[in-house]
């Protein structure tokens, strides 16, 4: 079956169930109609990297919401994050969704970054996955793992109330206009268990010190105070958020999160975990040889990168510098050992942040097949750490920098001999 052909089976159904409706984005071809194949052994490291670096980014996340304010500034924590970034809800984890992203590289298996605020690629990972290895009868490394999701939004709910929150009236919140955001953010109401409702971003209020959602009847509109908010929106662009009369909307959320009178999913404290300021602080901590266990010593200089604040590869080594809070390869630039850029993300977005240097390691080439014919691309591995737990992965293929377009390629796992 020609390549067209096989794309349309495959994702055509997907379109028309209106729970994946992103397979063209910006109109580029976005999920590709073939699979790539990982053994057992590689899906078990990912599994395995994914947990344990789970658990070191918790610790150190934990140390840093009891330290001055100082401390949390030079992390790049906005001011107005300050007192929600140290609200604990779970003590024996940061986030709920978040999803390290790593490079498969002649040196192993090496994690490039963690998004423990805002992660997307999940209705790929846990959905569209499945249906794509169904189609082309192979294991899906992801099978059941969405159970991972209802499970971690029960807990943590049950968690909120057990701290005393009022957990009635829950909503999930995105861009109602950006496909990808809204629909992972139905696609997460829809997987949580949880009896709630979906609100676009522009229909949210800060009136009488409480969040509402702005609800319409016809001519009529009320306003219904929100308790727990899913929220595909990103902390830092919140803490600078104003209305029109240039009140500061962003800033008094963030105070109602710090006063516990609203429940936010990912929880606060994940926030912290989203700086990549952390990975060159946990990368400090480990060259210092103390505050890790041996076994946390040995995870780190596994799968972590060597990170700074400041250039120390100038004229010993090729790196990479990165915006504390970018995504999607925003702001990303690939440097010679003699600080010269090879290679820079072309968008707009996020040069202004502080950024940190990580020692740079080469994607792994592949080759695919597209619309437009071969690709030769390179593929970034992003594995999925639902409450704590390893869950399902996702890759993607693009550039020597994976772009907000970047393709998305399903993954299966090839039978054992």
């Amino acid at each position: 079956m020609e390549y067209a052909a096989r794309r349309d089976l495959i994702y055509g159904p997907l379109r028309e169930e209106g729970v994946f409706t992103w397979d063209w984005m910006y109109g580029e071809e976005y999920a590709l109609a073939s699979f790539h194949t990982i053994s057992q052994a590689q899906r078990q490291e990912l599994a395995a990297a994914t947990e344990a670096l789970g658990r070191i980014f918790h610790k150190v996340a934990g140390i840093v919401q009891q330290a001055p304010d100082e401390l949390l500034l030079q992390l790049g924590i906005p001011e107005a994050a300050l007192g929600a970034v140290r609200v604990t809800v779970a003590d024996d984890v940061t986030t709920l969704v978040g999803r390290f992203d790593f490079a498969s590289t002649s040196q192993g298996l090496k994690m490039l970054e963690f998004n423990s605020d805002t992660p997307t690629s999940i209705v790929e990972a846990f959905h569209v996955n499945g249906r794509v290895c169904e189609h082309f009868g192979v294991e899906d490394p992801n099978r059941g793992m969405v159970q991972h999701l209802r499970d971690g939004f029960g807990r943590l709910l049950a968690r909120y109330a057990e701290l005393g929150y009022p957990v009635e009236e829950v909503y999930f919140s995105a861009l109602d206009w950006h496909d990808e955001d809204a629909g992972t953010t139905k696609y997460l109401l829809e997987q949580s268990g949880l009896r709630g409702q979906f609100i676009p971003l522009a229909d949210l209020r800060y009136y009488d010190d409480q969040l509402a959602a702005y609800k319409t009847f016809g001519d009529e509109w009320e306003l219904h105070r929100i308790d727990v908010l899913y929220r595909l929106h990103a902390l830092e662009k919140l803490a600078e958020e104003c209305d029109e009369e240039g009140f500061p909307t962003g800033a008094r959320v963030l105070d109602l999160i710090a006063r516990r009178k609203l429940a936010v999913i990912n929880p606060p404290q994940g926030f912290i975990a989203q700086t990549k300021a952390l990975q060159a602080l946990i990368w400090n901590l480990h060259e210092t040889g103390e505050f890790f266990t041996e076994q946390e010593h040995e995870a780190i200089a596994r799968y972590m990168l060597p990170t700074y604040l400041e250039n120390r590869f100038l004229g010993e080594s090729e790196y990479v510098t990165k915006p504390i809070f970018g995504r999607e390869g925003g702001g990303v630039v690939l440097w010679t050992r003699d600080g010269q850029a090879e290679e820079q993300d072309q968008e707009a977005h996020y040069w202004e942040q502080p950024m940190i240097y990580q020692q740079r390691v080469e994607l792994e080439s592949i080759s695919v097949e597209t619309l437009r014919g071969t690709y030769d691309g390179h593929l970034l591995w992003g594995s999925f750490l639902i409450d704590g737990q390893a869950s399902a992965i996702v890759a993607r293929v693009g550039g020597k920098i994976t772009g907000n377009l970047s393709y998305y390629l399903p993954v299966g796992v090839t039978q054992p001999d």
